[in-house]
């Protein structure tokens, strides 16, 4: 006897693939985000953090911690709270290392999962910067050993960071359902100018000078290693070596600005013939093969000529700056331009870049997988049935499909774009001090004034400025 639904079932299939297309669980929610970026430019944190605390049910839910800790951490470090700042750093790097250690556990079988399903595991720059934050965190409260931890920890994930896909990939390669060999990017993000910065000043404040000069060496080496990372000036340093008189206190200055990449979806079309795939879409190949005419053909045993799906994949999209120049002034007449040291948001992209073949071939083996098993079902289901009523159920199941196809576009929103430095050296005593951020047509964006800046010898003196535009 053949199965022939009625069309009031029909309409329930209907309602039902309707319902699961509009499901947050696959979706990335941005709403909470509306108007926070007008507050960080304006330097009104606290307004922020209270629009972001009172969000957080809503629009942060479980399997998105992560984000929530990071936004919470880095606008509590803005507003200059630093020890709430290292609370919720350290819940977010807790959390990281727990759900990336969960996914590879269980990525075999994982691949049809959407991963706006699954608990975020953070971008690996949030990973790497939270702890320059928190070493920022800790030099404020005059911690100067926890800081170290904290530079020390840069370092060790920079080390691992080249391997830290490689057993993910081996694990997703069991899956049944693999078409495709699993193959993370290659790593290019060796050594960080922020934290090995960091590092040296912390050395020569104890006085170990070999410790300095690695330091510094290594800044210099990322220079030659990691061109899409630091593809501006090398700063020079000589003043951070320099010897100075017993009367003199070294100034470093830090400034933070712009913001980084935010994530954005570039979208894909399939197209099945026998036991391939062709891809076309808006965005560059993520396998980083050489594309045919705009077109990514790959290999699909199994796979029938006719099947047409589409999906979505997050990039990494820079958010560009206002400021072209950072500018220090001291009440003795010290003026001077910041260097630039680190371009995080190069950094971001450089290692986003790691894990996207990885994104690319899960998702695409999710799409197929989905859409044939969805088309396959569909056509069972209305085999018998009415002409029109069949049509709308494809078309509906093939929506189904589409909505539930979207990018994972989670990431903090509160980590900066670029960050430069400055060493002075000037008599002990109490300045006043401007940090002033210009734009390329020479315009003042922003001054930063601090009243009674003492300046100790032989002491760590930091001023920690930012402008998020």
């Amino acid at each position: 006897m053949n199965f022939c639904p009625t069309k009031p079932l029909l309409l329930n299939v209907v309602c039902a693939l309707t319902l699961l297309s509009g499901c947050s669980s696959v979706r990335t929610n941005k709403r909470h985000y509306a108007g926070t970026r007008e507050m960080l430019a304006a330097g009104d944190y606290s307004t922020a953090i209270s629009k972001t605390e009172k969000a957080k049910e809503k629009s942060y839910s479980q399997k998105d911690r992560v984000v929530y800790y990071l936004d919470m951490g880095m606008l509590c470090h803005w507003n200059r709270e630093y020890g709430k700042s290292n609370g919720f750093l350290e819940q977010a790097e807790r959390a990281i290392e727990e759900n990336f250690t969960k996914s590879v556990t269980r990525a075999t079988g994982s691949l049809v999962l959407n991963d706006n399903t699954l608990a975020y595991a953070g971008e690996d720059y949030e990973d790497i910067y939270l702890n320059a934050f928190k070493a920022l965190n800790y030099l404020a409260l005059g911690q100067n050993d926890d800081a170290f931890v904290e530079v020390r920890r840069i370092n060790n994930k920079l080390v691992l960071l080249g391997s830290k896909y490689d057993k993910y990939a081996k694990e997703l390669n069991k899956d049944e359902d693999a078409h495709e060999t699993f193959k993370p990017g290659k790593n290019r993000f060796i050594e960080s100018a922020l934290g090995r910065y960091l590092s040296a000043l912390l050395y020569r404040n104890d006085f170990k000078w070999d410790d300095v000069r690695i330091d510094l060496d290594k800044i210099n080496k990322g220079w030659w290693l990691q061109p899409d990372i630091c593809n501006f000036p090398k700063p020079d340093f000589a003043r951070e070596t320099e010897d100075i008189s017993p009367r003199k206190g070294r100034l470093n200055v830090f400034a933070f600005y712009g913001l980084a990449p935010e994530k954005t979806a570039d979208t894909f079309y399939i197209h099945s013939e026998e036991n391939l795939i062709i891809l076309a879409g808006t965005a560059e190949n993520y396998l980083g093969q050489q594309e045919l005419s705009g077109f990514t053909v790959l290999p699909w045993f199994g796979v029938n000529p006719g099947y047409h799906f589409k999906f979505q994949l997050p990039r990494m999209k820079k958010q560009p700056t206002r400021v072209d120049r950072v500018e220090v002034t001291v009440s003795d007449g010290t003026k001077e331009n910041l260097q630039r040291l680190e371009s995080i948001e190069n950094a971001a992209i450089q290692t986003f870049r790691i894990k996207k073949p990885l994104i690319y071939l899960k998702t695409v083996t999710r799409a197929v997988t989905k859409g044939i098993a969805t088309e396959q079902a569909t056509s069972e289901l209305t085999e018998n049935v009415e002409s029109g009523i069949a049509f709308f159920t494809r078309v509906a199941a093939g929506l189904l499909v589409d909505q539930t196809e979207n990018a994972d576009l989670r990431t903090s929103r509160f980590f900066p774009g670029e960050s430069a430095v400055r060493e002075l050296h000037l008599e002990t005593g109490t300045y006043e001090v401007n940090i002033n951020y210009y734009g390329a047509d020479g315009s003042l964006l922003h001054s930063d004034s601090r009243s009674n800046v003492v300046i100790e010898a032989n002491a760590l003196n930091i001023l920690e400025s930012a402008y998020l535009n």
